[in-house]
């Protein structure tokens, strides 16, 4: 059986999983594409093989050629697009963030629940990360004792100028929030921001870097520098200090190069390069999950409960407080 995907959006990062369930992925195929930009769709179309151009999200989730539902648009729309398709009983994965509100995150989850069975998967593909994967197997086992501390970085080499503030924690350091929270089984409860000094390579309105300061439910500690201009390169790290022991991320794997006097190893450059077979194996898992029936991948309630504290953690930059995380109690549908 082949599935046919519907794309939402065909912007970076929906042209990158197009071209992956193109050439990489197995028991699924691009049917219908759609953009506010036609002549992204028309690209988007084109390098799919030939596929469909709806005029619009409701067009596509209505459609009797689209068995699935992708959304990669501006994430304000994305509930908009998750809801028609849940309307649809079709399954639908939601790039980051499931929605840009927690009222929404809810409409969805409601919608969910009275449709009967799972149908939506967020892109958190940091769980699909085999580094990751090691450390939520070594933590989940007992390996480090009970977990205590976890520090975190996401650095970035340079961000464009539309690039905000805010950006920092919902577009880049939401990666983390949900990690962490996968990680340690353990919900974030509030939320500090730390603004140290910023670099001169910064755009002039975007303060960078910065810290942000969780506390979890079962008292665990997080502390997460988000620093998107470090010119570097793309460099994401996590650590877990436990009773017994300390796991870190691994970098990944690379050649190490001796000459000139020095001893070194390339640093990866962009997300794209440090995240693909991440990437690879999400859709993956999507597709057999879709072909299988069940939903197994991050939830729609793991999509609310990182907008949740990302929200919080804006109103923290906003307001240099420590800020609740209000969250409704996990409903046992997701449990």
């Amino acid at each position: 059986m082949t599935i046919r995907i519907g794309v939402i959006g065909t912007g970076a990062i929906g042209r990158e999983h197009i071209e992956r369930i193109t050439r990489t992925i197995s028991g699924a195929e691009i049917g219908v594409v759609t953009d506010i930009d036609t002549a992204l769709a028309e690209k988007a179309a084109s390098e799919a093989g030939g596929a469909r151009i709806a005029a619009d999200g409701a067009e596509l989730t209505g459609a009797d050629d689209v068995d699935a539902v992708m959304v990669t648009s501006w994430g304000p729309t994305h509930a908009e697009h998750v809801l028609g398709a849940i309307a649809a009983g079709k399954p639908v994965f939601c790039e980051k963030p499931l929605a840009t509100t927690a009222e929404d995150c809810l409409r969805i989850m409601a919608a969910e629940q009275a449709h009967g069975r799972r149908l939506v998967q967020v892109g958190f593909m940091r769980r699909y990360d085999a580094g990751y994967r090691e450390l939520k197997r070594i933590i989940d086992d007992g390996g480090i004792g009970h977990p205590l501390m976890m520090h975190c970085a996401h650095r970035n080499r340079a961000v464009p100028e539309a690039y905000t503030t805010d950006m920092a924690v919902l577009d880049s350091g939401v990666h983390e929030i949900d990690a962490a929270r996968w990680l340690l089984s353990d919900e974030i409860v509030s939320t500090q921001v730390v603004l140290p000094r910023s670099t001169s390579r910064r755009h002039p309105h975007l303060k960078d870097p910065q810290f942000f300061l969780f506390e979890t439910a079962g008292g665990v500690r997080i502390d997460l520098e988000v620093f998107v201009n470090c010119h570097y390169g793309y460099d994401i790290q996590c650590e877990t200090v436990g009773e017994t022991g300390l796991i870190r991320l691994p970098d990944p794997a690379r050649v190490q190069l001796r000459g000139s006097a020095r001893i070194g190893t390339a640093i990866d450059q962009e997300w794209d390069d440090r995240f693909s077979a991440a990437f690879d194996t999400e859709i993956q898992a999507w597709v057999d999950s879709v072909t299988a029936g069940t939903a197994t991948g991050p939830s729609a309630w793991d999509g609310y409960a990182a907008t949740a504290v990302a929200s919080a953690t804006v109103e923290a930059q906003r307001t240099g407080a420590v800020v609740r995380v209000e969250m409704v109690e996990k409903p046992s549908f997701y449990a």
